[in-house]
């Protein structure tokens, strides 16, 4: 069996677009005042076709329609899109179709449509729950706005999930626990928690540099927000199922399931990355980020991707421990062995299962609550860096 079958097969589709560019951002977002939605959408559909061409018969498992901010994405536009890959690839019995979407009026009136397109699973990015921190991160939305779209998108669709940030500039440890708990007060069944992390590159970053931007917390507070994040959600009923990601039971998030679990996924439009499996050998595939680069090579050139390149097993198996780890269920050692052709050194995993760091059972290692808390060290350290 080739070894992606072991995580799936997905799509992701950017759309590279935002309202405005919050200053903490550092992904693959732009803001433009008219963007012709029907020249897109002939981009997406031939990209489908190209990839759909390299991958005949393979079984779908999800589509994410990430960003940017997808929500203003025309619900016609998304229709045509999943018209096209129902078209194109077989479909498991539980696709999972997920939106992400700014939690803005604008965005809640389009709710309907994406669910009739065929979207079943929206992600909301409210990241937080105080109308002043919303202002500082840059964030157009107030609570009561967040609120109400997700009371929308609960109605609309049986999956919703949405974004927290936290550490964020004044932030005490009870000021979290206390937002947190009004969080899972809102019954979504799966929560992404993220630190708040200042990337070279954005507003945050520079204002860092000029030692403008105040107040972040100490790195011991910052900790035990990520500390008692996962006690809070596990008592709950969400723990967390990967390092910043907590569920209930059965709603994880299946389409970043097949990226921890080393998966194929094909990436469609500016910016996107894939790994692709073709004859035996597995790609890496990426896209130009400009979008008008990225639109015009697939006008003038039949393709949206740079040149690819192939990853070697040895890579492949260390991507795999790098994903794994971050997941509860952990990393199988026997595909990690297939992958890297000579087992994990069983000497470093009974060190870090001897200060408590991993353990270990049923063929599988996995980072304990200690461990996760440092997981880039766990991580290394397995990896013989």
């Amino acid at each position: 069996m080739e070894d992606w079958k072991n995580g799936g097969f997905g799509l992701y589709l950017h759309w590279p677009f935002c309202q405005s560019k919050c200053p903490y951002c550092d992904f693959n977002s732009h803001v433009a005042a008219n963007i012709d939605q029907k020249r897109w959408q002939r981009a997406y559909l031939a990209e489908i076709d190209r990839i759909g061409a390299e991958t005949p018969g393979r079984l779908l498992n999800s589509v994410f329609f990430g960003g940017g901010t997808p929500s203003l994405m025309e619900p016609e536009l998304v229709a045509a899109i999943l018209e096209r890959v129902r078209g194109t690839w077989v479909q498991a019995n539980d696709l999972e179709v997920t939106l992400e979407a700014n939690p803005g009026s604008v965005e809640a009136g389009r709710f309907r449509g994406y669910r009739e397109a065929g979207v079943n699973r929206v992600s909301m990015g409210i990241q937080s729950l105080n109308d002043a921190d919303l202002r500082k991160l840059g964030r157009l939305h107030t609570v009561s706005e967040a609120r109400a779209a997700f009371d929308v998108a609960r109605q609309t669709f049986d999956r919703v999930s949405f974004d927290l940030i936290y550490a964020r500039q004044d932030q005490s440890l009870s000021d979290w626990e206390h937002e947190l708990g009004e969080a899972l007060s809102m019954a979504a069944d799966h929560l992404s928690m993220y630190q708040l992390t200042v990337e070279e590159g954005t507003a945050f970053g520079d204002r860092f540099k000029r030692g403008k931007l105040r107040g972040l917390p100490e790195e011991d507070t910052s900790a035990d927000m990520y500390q008692r994040t996962q006690e809070i959600c596990e008592a709950a009923g969400l723990p967390a199922y990967e390092v910043s990601n907590h569920a209930a039971k059965g709603s994880e998030s299946r389409h970043n399931l097949i990226y921890w679990r080393a998966g194929d996924y094909a990436g469609i439009g500016p910016g996107a990355h894939g790994r692709l499996t073709l004859d035996g050998v597995r790609l890496a595939t990426e896209a130009p980020k400009p979008p008008g680069d990225w639109l015009q090579r697939v006008e003038r050139d039949g393709t949206g991707e740079l040149p690819r390149g192939a990853i070697d097993r040895s890579e492949q198996a260390l991507e795999y421990l790098m994903m794994a780890l971050r997941l509860r269920e952990g990393l199988d050692l026997t595909r990690y062995e297939r992958l890297a052709g000579s087992p994990v050194d069983a000497r470093k995993v009974t060190d870090l299962e001897e200060i408590g760091m991993v353990e270990v059972s049923a063929d599988r290692v996995r980072a304990t609550a200690a461990g996760r808390m440092v997981l880039n060290s766990v991580i290394a350290d397995l990896a013989g860096d």
